[in-house]
């Protein structure tokens, strides 16, 4: 009998049930993650890409007819539901043997039969017996680092750098972090990995990969100042590296300012596309329109068929009041999106593309232009936001009863639609002042999830607007106690208390640290100008409200600027900002009452 031959035949049906196993639910937490972890291979992960490796050959070993029935009987065992025997006879009969594939299928084994200690056990024993094996050392480094003993991962890192070939050096350092992911201690994580690459981080050609790898650890482990620091290493090693760049994203993203400098020489160069779309999508949401405008220019200027960019563009024109620029943004935006297949993503991104035609015929008082829109909306997932916009447009006509009604037909699809439907009716009374009753509707999304601080805060912003401002104050102050860093809560009591002229120097202090969070936020500038202002510091304030305009042109921003130099007597100013502020937005309300309260026509 070729008793060889056989045991390829048994080997291949043992790859082939080890898919089972690892299917099989295990004991513990970090069993579980380690047979995902260990036994899966995910496509550009060195640590378990498919290479021609001391496995696929054998070592020269004669299998003779006592091992080949200890090895049938252990495959037997295992596919009876016994893998812990199966495990056992085939570890025995790979240290008797010496074939790197019996240790391998041992391992595997171990990790069916949910014994963490029992595939350690295998992964040492097959290293022991072949110190040179990639393999064995990959398998010893994923479950070491899987079961959280991190500082013994430190030896099989640094011996698997060392044995990668070079074509692979890179790739394996990129994939380190996912590596580590799940480690309890990342702090830990990061300097065992750290050491290990110690010998990389000046190298021309590794080295960016090697800081960047250390930069996202740091940045998983809470250490901002080493992620930035690391960031800047790899930057300084190439400029033009795009995983430096998409961690200098990350940190700016974490409200890190120090890294947008870096980031600034890396898009000087040629950067892709897909990197200054992110940077543009961080300025936006951080609103900063102005300068995310500039690098959609650019973008759209030098990718004219990037569809993505078209799509924010679009919603840049439309918050600043730009409805023609807007509207024929969306038009590019769709043409491009015509010459795609029809998939999930292109449904969705269509959808918001539509929801923003609508919003544009709204404002240029064309109901049943908006209306259409939204009748060409088929994603059953956006149907939430499609009835809330039909709502808004019923609203807009005095049908406030069967606006209410149409966002309560939507059905249930998921546990948290209940509270979402009620954030939109909320939403939609507070557009047409109806503020008490939108207070008393977010108050009822709040109950079904007490502990989101979005949602408490923006019952806040709902209790000012129904007049109840020590309402607000103590929702906030609720905000604020369980997230001290809640730089919205923040910016919202320091300027609530400086637009009713109490407690000024408090109301400075609050808005100051806001803006330790959000440094570039026109919102909270915003606010500090108008605390000024309240504080009779009249000139500084207008520089202060100035800057954010120049950031985000908004009609509320605008009403506080007129009103600076209204007081300065800079009246013609003062009334050029206003038509400005009407422009964008004529329905603000803080504009109007300005206007109002002053008695100006502009």
């Amino acid at each position: 009998m070729d008793y060889y031959g056989s045991m390829e035949h048994f080997l291949r049906f043992g790859a082939a049930s080890l898919a089972c196993a690892i299917m099989v639910g295990l004991g513990s937490a970090n069993a579980q993650t380690m047979v995902q972890q260990t036994s899966a291979e995910p496509a550009g992960d060195t640590l378990q890409e498919a290479v021609t490796s001391e496995d696929d050959v054998s070592d020269g070993a004669d299998l003779n007819a006592e091992l080949f029935y200890e090895l049938l009987l252990g495959e037997m065992a295992t596919r009876n539901g016994d893998p812990r025997t199966g495990y056992a006879l085939m570890l025995d009969a790979a240290r008797r043997s010496a074939d790197p594939r019996l240790y391998r299928r041992a391992t595997e084994m171990a990790l069916q039969s949910r014994s963490a200690d029992a595939a350690l056990m295998a992964a040492r024993a097959w290293k022991q017996a072949l110190p040179l094996s990639r393999d064995a050392n990959r398998y010893l480094l994923r479950i070491l680092v899987t079961i959280n003993r991190i500082e013994e991962s430190a030896e099989p890192l640094q011996q698997e750098l060392k044995l990668a070939p070079a074509r692979d050096k890179i790739s394996l350092i990129r994939a380190l972090p996912h590596l580590y992911a799940q480690a309890g201690d990342k702090a830990l994580a990061a300097r065992v990995v750290h050491q290990a690459l110690q010998s990389d981080l000046g190298h021309p050609t590794v080295g960016p990969a090697a800081w960047v790898t250390l930069g996202r650890m740091h940045l998983s482990a809470g250490d901002k100042a080493r992620a930035l620091e690391a960031a800047g290493q790899a930057i300084a090693l190439d400029p033009t590296d795009d995983g430096a760049a998409m961690l200098a994203l990350q940190l700016l993203d974490a409200r890190i300012a120090q890294a947008e400098p870096l980031l600034a020489s890396y898009l000087a160069r040629k950067p892709l596309p897909e990197v200054r779309m992110a940077y543009a999508r961080v300025l936006a949401q951080s609103q900063r329109l102005s300068d995310a405008q500039t690098q959609l220019d650019t973008l759209t200027s030098d990718q004219p068929d990037f569809p993505e960019a078209w799509l924010l563009r679009a919603s840049l024109h439309l918050q600043v009041g730009r409805l023609e620029q807007a509207h024929d943004a969306l038009l590019r935006f769709t043409q491009l999106l015509q010459s795609q297949p029809a998939t999930e993503p292109r449904r969705r991104a269509l959808t918001q593309a539509y929801l923003m035609q609508s919003q544009i015929a709204e404002k240029r008082g064309d109901f049943a232009q908006a209306q259409s829109w939204l009748a060409r909306i088929e994603d059953a997932a956006e149907l939430l936001s499609a009835q809330s916009r039909r709502a808004a447009l019923l609203a807009r006509q005095g049908r406030l009863d069967e606006a209410r009604a149409l966002i309560r037909a939507v059905p249930l699809r998921g546990p948290d639609d209940e509270r979402l439907k009620l954030q939109a009716e909320a939403q939609l009374l507070r557009d047409v002042g109806r503020y008490q009753l939108a207070y008393e509707v977010q108050s009822k999304a709040v109950a079904l999830a007490p502990e989101n601080n979005d949602l408490l805060y923006d019952q806040a912003m709902m209790a000012e607007k129904a007049g109840r401002p020590a309402e607000m104050e103590r929702l906030l102050r609720e905000v604020l106690h369980r997230n001290p860093d809640h730089h919205h809560a923040l910016n919202a009591l320091g300027f609530s208390l400086a637009d009713r002229g109490v407690r000024l120097r408090e109301a400075k202090a609050l808005i100051v640290k806001a803006l330790e969070y959000a440094p570039q936020d026109p919102y909270i500038t915003d606010s500090l100008g108008w605390v000024e202002f309240r504080l009779g510091n009249r000139q500084k304030a207008l520089y202060i409200l100035e800057g954010a305009f120049n950031t985000l042109p908004d009609a509320e921003i605008a009403a506080h600027m007129g009103e600076v130099l209204w007081a300065m007597g800079q009246r013609e100013r003062a009334l050029a900002i206003w038509r400005e502020g009407l422009r964008i937005n004529k329905d603000n309300t803080t504009l109007r009452d300005t206007l109002k309260r002053l008695g100006v026509r502009p």
